[in-house]
């Protein structure tokens, strides 16, 4: 029966009610916005079952954005496949040309490449580093086939995998700044392409994912580290890919979990404290996967141990969690049972097998003097010691390990460049890593110019980035301690473990650029907290819409600020003017 009841009539200066039966219009602006994928939210949705909970599906767009390219609704599910991995794929490209454009400019060898340019040179051609003469970076960037190789070992203070990495540039394209810059570039590129992947497995979302991805393609302290011949890009990429792996691991052990328990009628699968506390999860090869890269980041740097702690606690506390949402009642004592011993063993032994295979270059070089640095101390100073037993290059590795050890840690002297950690996510001190004062009229610097130009190639992050990064640090671990939401517990490990060492060392000499270590974390977590600003599943269209438009501008912002530092992050000539414009802080001189 449809009532013919005449509505009562609106107070005085307020707007006509609508009709009956009929709701109220949305304002003409986000009717407009409905045209480009905006939809009203949906109701609410009932609790999930134990299956979506331990492995939740991945975000849909809206049907109406689908419709807007004509798509029926059955070819929806192949085209998100196709994005899946075209969106991460376009991004890396983009990536990669702002890496590789003009890669060999400049045309020196800047700031510690002075090192590990030439290191990388000896240990792809023999196996162990070289011991170089001090005045030789001139005659290399004259004539570098015409520059001997040294017979004298080097002795050097970080583990050979990114010499090796770096080498493998050189062996390419010889002893040139874009031989020993092309494995930099070439990982930066796929670091942008791993954190889409990584983003959109961990945040459910394409389309956050390849927003994560973005931000470390337009950060300029992955740019910068990604076109210099440096370790912590290597390390980074390293890292990165164990974080990834245990990512995957963790996808299908909780996949496993879910498949073992029972489906009731309705086909919803069912928690089981016996299956949930007995079920032996199995062969885990992406955890050992993980092993191996952290082996690698630690023969890059030492750093990667301090992740190999971070990460081992984190993929056990993960277990713990599957096993409690699968319905056991004491969970940790579960994972204590069933899960800390494979962890362990398919991570900390494989990281350090890995790790010490990556000296096999030093190790298989004579030990009679010919051969790398230390390589004979057993044979020459170590005779009929208790440790006598073990071979002589394993006792020569750790004497020489202890050696590098002390360095270490008695490293105080004063830098011009140095920082402390408390300083980082602020941008307070960045390393400068390249600078000259062109002549009017001479590299690039207008014949008109009044004075000087100033061409600098400066390890600075993009200052709104990570600006923003600090704020969404803030809430990520709100939502860790607060929500319990277990993708900000990883982004916060992951950053930490980057991080929070350092400041046990703040006597020590370090700079800025050791942060690069854990940029993609921080872009994840400003994807994250973007996410949030865009609006839960259940927001009204208002707010879905305003989330939007205040992500994009800031995003836009960050690219627009990459944009404007673009010059003193690849050493472009400028006027002293405009030099001066980009140096925000003091502290950045």
């Amino acid at each position: 029966m449809t009532s013919t009841a005449t509505p009562p009539p609106s107070p005085a200066g307020a707007p006509p009610a609508p009709p009956a039966g009929r709701a109220e219009e949305p304002p003409t602006w986000l009717r407009r916005l409905r045209g480009f994928g905006y939809a009203p939210p949906a109701g609410a949705s009932p609790r999930p079952d134990v299956r979506t909970r331990l492995v939740p599906p991945y975000a849909r767009p809206s049907a109406q954005l689908w419709a807007v390219f004509g798509l029926p609704p059955a070819v929806w599910g192949g085209w998100q496949r196709v994005f899946a991995w075209a969106g991460p794929l376009l991004v890396a490209l983009v990536a990669g040309v702002l890496r590789f454009v003009h890669l060999g400019s400049p045309k020196a060898v800047i700031f510690d490449e002075t090192y590990y340019a030439k290191d990388a040179w000896a240990t792809i051609r023999q196996g162990y580093e070289a011991s170089w003469p001090k005045d030789i970076d001139k005659s290399i960037l004259a004539n570098p086939d015409g520059v001997p190789l040294p017979a004298d070992p080097g002795y050097v203070v970080h583990p050979p995998v990114g010499k090796w990495v770096i080498g493998l540039g050189e062996w390419m394209f010889g002893l040139t700044p874009f031989g020993w810059r092309f494995m930099t570039a070439v990982l930066g590129t796929l670091s942008v392409l791993m954190l889409c992947r990584i983003g959109r497995r961990l945040l459910r979302s394409t389309f956050l994912g390849c927003l994560a991805g973005t931000l470390l393609a337009v950060d300029g302290l992955h740019l910068v580290m990604s076109r210099t011949a440096l370790l912590d890009l290597v390390l980074m990429f390293f890292v990165l890919a164990a974080f990834g792996a245990l990512l995957i691991d963790r996808d299908r052990s909780r996949a496993r979990l879910a498949d073992a328990l029972p489906v009731d009628a309705q086909g919803r699968t069912r928690p089981d404290a016996g299956i949930a506390e007995t079920l032996r999860l199995g062969w885990r090869p992406y955890r050992i996967l993980a092993g191996v890269c952290l082996g690698l980041a630690a023969g890059t740097k030492w750093n990667g141990f301090i992740a190999l702690a971070f990460f081992g606690v984190l993929t056990v506390l993960w277990d713990a969690a599957a096993r409690r949402t699968a319905g056991a009642g004491s969970p940790y004592a579960a994972m204590l049972r069933r899960d800390a011993l494979p962890a362990f063993v398919s991570t900390v032994p494989v990281a350090l097998a890995t790790y010490v295979a990556s000296w096999s270059g030093w190790i298989f070089s004579p030990d009679d003097g010919r051969g790398g640095y230390l390589r004979d101390w057993a044979a020459r100073y170590d005779r009929g010691s208790s440790l006598s037993f073990l071979p002589e290059w394993l006792r020569s590795l750790w004497h020489y390990e202890t050696e590098v050890y002390k360095f270490h840690v008695g490293l105080t002297s004063g830098h011009t460049y140095e920082s402390n950690p408390w300083s980082w996510l602020v941008l307070g001190r960045p390393v400068s890593y390249f600078y000259e004062s062109p002549e009017p009229g001479a590299d690039g610097c207008p014949a008109t110019a009044a004075g000087k130009c100033a061409r600098e190639v400066l390890a600075l992050g993009t200052p709104l980035l990570w600006w923003a990064g600090c704020f969404a640090l803030l809430y990520v671990l709100w939502r860790w301690f607060f929500r319990r939401d277990w993708r900000a517990g990883a982004i916060a490990c992951a950053l930490g473990a980057g991080l929070l060492p350092w400041f046990h060392y703040q006597e020590r000499t370090i700079f800025f650029f050791y942060a690069v270590v854990f940029v993609p974390y921080l872009c994840l977590a400003v994807a994250m907290m973007l996410g949030a600003l865009l609006g839960p599943a259940g927001s009204s269209e208002r707010r879905r819409a305003l989330g939007a438009i205040g992500a994009g501008v800031l995003v836009l912002l960050i690219v627009w600020n990459f944009i404007y530092f673009w010059p003193i992050y690849t050493g472009q000539t400028l006027p002293m003017d405009s030099w001066r414009g980009r140096m925000w802080l003091d502290t950045w001189v």
